[in-house]
């Protein structure tokens, strides 16, 4: 359908659902909607993300009573909100109740209310704030809790504040105070917050490595800028250095790992790194080893045995176990080794409960058993694993399957909706905002209200059937994304024709017969690149279904006789399609027509998984649990995964994952590769 069409039906249906507003129903501010009123919300939009507040404030009144008013109101309070008086906000909490963007709105304003030490104002709205979704806020919440109820506060806040002040990434204002009042109190210790730098330093965030050190050594803040522009010099530096502390000489080794980690092991050789605990070598040896893990390093393993297991964090065991299912040795051209399971079963019984319950490492732990079980109860174990693990629902669960020997089907479909359900949807007011949002052109918004709608709309969320209904909605409007991921939330259930749609059947299926495609494959891809979104574009310009790059759409042109290319063309549907399948084949037949390979070329470009390939013959799915780059690992499974579901469903037959997967290993074991041009 398209976007005027859409929209169209949307409003007609939006007219027909009530919504409690102040002053007017729905029905009421979508008679009174047009295309001028839609594109005063489109500017809008613009005008939000260029901070302009004079023409938000210009605009509003010209998006009165529009369906989508909520957002033009949220655009131009959010602008000036630390200008905006008490109650200007509670007076949009109140005109707004209920909706999506009166709880933005307040996410936003406790950010602001803790970034001013408001912790009265702050306590009497956070009650109301529903999404709960923001690690900040919920640092700010606990801070509050602590210094309004003191010792009696739980014995579990400590936990939860340095929980989320762990999970953030980057240094941010809730969480790094919280920690700091309760380290000031006794309630974390310096070796929790040592832990939040080493982990920042690991993770490149000298930021959030130098407010973390601040709080235990606040004269310390330029040796960390110090030691993280040159870490090798700081190493060096004698013991004897009064600043130079045993725990920053840590971060300097693992800022040093992250760099070359044979220098840093070289490092670690030195009499001045005697002073580090035990506790603390065996974190910079984890961090060599990690490191080592990732650039593929046949020394990664011998780095990590001068740690214990359980001196290493799980991050470290998932790359020692990673490092293990690749030290397969012997000649390059040779048959494929196997993995050092028994270095797989020690690093997953290491791991924390949370982390071994994993799909991933239920997996490699239960193959690893039936490799070096020697009696009968070891492999029944193993198989339970298996058994417990085994369904169509993800990468390492097809594999599961396969294990057992069974083929992957697609599930039983759900009953029918009844037309009740499906009337429940289509009368859905989120639901509808959503997808006129989307219609309009205001994706990002729409998605998030779409979320809002499906999750905390309610209390409790959607049912099961209810997503269904949900996720079929989305479906009738061609909104893929939100049809695909809806559906994909339910546990029980498994609309397999929700989760995997096949749009452009027609021109797909053709266009494959005609270059020699696998159609399953280019699904495969497409629902992983874009779920179906023709205007979708990364944030490095990959544009369209196939979301491909301008300048490899411009070399596959020239290479597919595609005459008159130019780049603008990407968001049409039918040359997208065109250009991404005939890259797709090409990579495909430059790599020996290796899917896994394919995939991993056609997301992190070709010369990366030629270098990835290199060293022992593995068998594919061990080769893409190493790709050092979590998304590309993530992207090679899900594509696989998603390939092999297509094919059943377009077949109709029972499919094999591991057929697909193949081994992976060095150009001389594998197919010659037909073209070295790819970009």
């Amino acid at each position: 359908m398209y976007p005027q069409m859409l929209a169209s039906a949307i409003l007609t249906l939006l007219a027909a659902v009530p919504l409690a507003l102040p002053s007017n129903t729905l029905a009421q501010t979508a008679a009174q909607n047009s295309a001028k009123g839609d594109e005063v919300l489109l500017d809008m939009g613009q005008a939000f993300k260029r901070a302009d507040r004079k023409k938000l404030t210009a605009l509003l009144p010209q998006a009165q009573g529009h369906a989508l008013e909520a957002w033009a109101a949220y655009w131009e309070l959010k602008a000036r909100l630390e200008d905006a008086s008490a109650p200007e906000v509670q007076d949009f909490f109140k005109r707004y109740a209920g909706t999506y963007q009166e709880d933005r709105l307040r996410n936003d304003w406790l950010l602001l209310l803790g970034q001013r030490r408001d912790w009265g104002n702050f306590a009497a709205e956070h009650p109301n704030y529903r999404m709960g979704d923001d690690r900040e806020v919920r640092c700010y919440a606990l801070l509050v809790d602590h210094l309004r109820l003191g010792a009696s506060a739980p014995a579990s806040l400590p936990a939860e504040v340095l929980k989320n002040w762990l999970a953030q990434r980057d240094a941010d204002d809730g969480c790094t105070l919280a920690a700091d009042r309760l380290y000031s109190a006794q309630k974390l210790s310096s070796a929790h917050v040592w832990r939040k730098a080493r982990l920042a330093m690991e993770a490149n965030r000298p930021r959030a490595a130098r407010d973390a050190v601040a709080i235990v050594l606040p004269e310390a803040g330029a040796l960390v800028s110090e030691l993280n522009a040159n870490p090798a010099k700081f190493v060096a530096l004698k013991a004897a250095n009064t600043k130079l502390r045993k725990e920053l000489l840590l971060l300097a080794i693992i800022k040093m790992a992250s760099n070359d980690p044979d220098a840093a092991a070289g490092a670690m050789g030195k009499s001045q790194l005697a002073q580090l605990s035990n506790e603390e070598r065996n974190w910079a040896w984890g961090s060599i080893g990690k490191q080592a893990a990732q650039r593929l390093s046949d020394d990664a393993l011998a780095y990590f045995a001068h740690a214990p297991d359980s001196g290493l964090s799980d991050e470290m065991l998932a790359w020692k176990t990673r490092a293990a299912l690749r030290a397969a040795t012997g000649a390059a051209t040779g048959p494929s080794k196997a993995p050092d399971w028994a270095q797989v079963l020690k690093a997953t019984a290491a791991m924390g409960e949370d982390v071994q319950r994993e799909p991933t490492w239920v997996y490699w732990r239960a193959r690893a058993l039936l490799a070096t079980a020697s009696t009968a109860p070891e492999r029944a174990e193993a198989t339970r694993m298996l058994e417990g693990m085994a369904s169509p629902r993800g990468f390492y669960e097809m594999l599961a399957l396969e294990e057992l020997g069974e083929k992957i089907s697609l599930p039983p479909r759900p009953a029918p909706l009844l037309p009740e359900e499906q009337e429940s949807a289509r009368l859905n007011a989120g639901l509808n905002r959503a997808v006129y949002a989307i219609s309009i052109g205001l994706r990002s918004e729409g998605v998030r209200e779409w979320n809002y709608s499906t999750n905390l709309a309610k209390p409790g969320g959607m049912s099961e059937r209810e997503l269904l209904a949900a996720a079929q909605f989305a479906c009738s409007h061609a909104v893929w994304d939100r049809c695909i991921n809806t559906s994909e939330r339910t546990k029980t259930e498994f609309d397999a024709a929700q989760r995997f749609p096949t749009p452009f059947k027609d021109q797909v299926l053709q266009r494959t017969a005609q270059i020699g495609l696998d159609p399953a494959y280019v699904y495969g891809l497409i629902r992983q690149e874009s779920r179906f979104v023709m205007d979708a574009r990364s944030g490095v310009g990959a544009s369209g279904l196939m979301q491909v790059m301008p300048a490899t759409a411009r070399w596959t042109a020239k290479k597919i006789g595609l005459a008159n290319f130019s780049a603008d063309q990407l968001n049409d549907r039918e040359t997208n399609i065109a250009i991404g399948t005939g890259y797709l084949k090409l990579v495909l037949d430059d790599l020996g027509g290796s899917m896994p390979l394919a995939a991993a070329a056609y997301n992190a470009g070709p010369g990366r998984p030629r270098a990835w390939r290199n060293g022992p013959v593995l068998e594919a799915a061990a080769w893409a649990e190493n790709i050092p780059f979590a998304e590309t690992r993530d992207y090679v499974k899900k594509v696989l995964a998603n390939t092999t579901l297509y094919a059943a469903l377009l077949t109709g037959q029972p499919q094999s994952l591991k057929a697909r997967l193949g081994t992976v290993g060095p150009r001389a074991a594998a197919a010659p590769e037909a073209n070295t041009e790819l970009p």
